[in-house]
């Protein structure tokens, strides 16, 4: 397959801080959103920061990708429509979520906004994507679990855009239970006090797998265990854009802003070579820049994309 033009880059932002400085490192797009409504976001954006955001995006001449993926409840749904109506006011340039009343909602609140289809672990085959695109759906978010012959067969099979994820965490395990919270308090102390949010580190271990550390974290949404390594698809980008993907995705929850610009810049280096002359290959130097940054009790991987999955 031809690629039809750049891949976008796309990448994640704790603050309206993080959002400027994720541009002037090269990313496309940066996608954030309000802890009430998104998953696993590296921070939780209000309304006057998400129309700041969306100036530095404008200024760019990037876009701002708004995140309401979360598994919905009622009390979460009954204000969902003002939610997406701000949304549409801010000229958001597109709305990830995963739920279907954020689809059907959409249509009325903000009916101008593309939607981006991220159900996390369901966006397997591209049957179930050709579904989600005839109800309106512009982008499928993959799962991370499949491998890149099935990433590559799914674009070879639907025409709406799709998204890979090319480097950092991924979440292996998500409960609605505040798991973190109930062990401090059989503990007799108090959760609150203990900090067991996002900044402080917590990491469950298996003593039978070499230590791996696996980061653990709890929001409004429940508890979320992180993969032990983060995922470097670096050296594939050549493959992945000769199969057509059209965006890929840095996750840069859990990590310093100054590791998410290194790894946005070069990710934006190798595409913008690639892009040129798709023979250029990927510089060892841009390889060897994200080993001296890189974390070292979490290496880095492939994650699932070349390995056969035993079930």
């Amino acid at each position: 397959m031809i690629q039809k033009q750049k891949p976008e880059l796309v990448t994640t932002a704790a603050n309206v801080v993080e959002v400027e400085r994720m541009f002037l490192a090269g990313a496309d797009a940066v996608s954030i959103g309000h802890e009430r409504f998104a998953l696993r976001q590296p921070g939780s954006f209000e309304p006057k920061e998400l129309a700041e955001a969306k100036k530095i995006a404008q200024s760019h001449g990037g876009k701002l990708y708004v995140v309401v993926n979360a598994l919905l409840h009622h009390d979460e749904v009954s204000d969902l429509q003002d939610y997406l109506k701000e949304l549409a006011v801010l000229q958001a340039d597109a709305i990830v979520f995963g739920d279907p009343a954020v689809l059907m909602t959409a249509r009325q609140a903000a009916p101008g906004i593309p939607l981006h289809w991220n159900t996390e672990t369901t966006s397997t085959n591209y049957r179930t994507v050709n579904y989600w695109a005839a109800k309106g759906a512009t982008r499928a978010i993959l799962a991370r679990e499949l491998s890149l012959e099935a990433v590559l067969a799914i674009k070879r099979n639907t025409d709406i855009e799709v998204q890979a994820q090319v480097h950092g965490m991924t979440c292996i395990f998500h409960s609605k239970r505040e798991l973190v919270s109930n062990y401090m308090r059989h503990q007799g102390k108090d959760p609150v006090q203990e900090l067991h949010h996002q900044e402080r580190s917590m990491f469950v271990k298996e003593d039978n797998r070499d230590e791996q550390q696996y980061p653990i974290f709890e929001d409004c949404h429940g508890t979320n265990i992180m993969s032990a390594e983060d995922i470097c698809m670096l050296e594939h980008l050549p493959t992945m854009m000769q199969g057509g993907i059209d965006v890929f995705k840095i996750e840069g929850i859990l990590k310093p802003v100054s590791y998410n610009e290194t790894v946005v810049s070069i990710y934006r280096q190798a595409i913008d070579r690639l892009a040129e002359d798709p023979k250029a290959g990927i510089d060892p130097q841009w390889l060897q820049q994200l080993s001296q940054i890189q974390d070292k009790d979490r290496p880095l991987g492939t994650g699932f994309y070349f390995k056969q999955q035993i079930y």
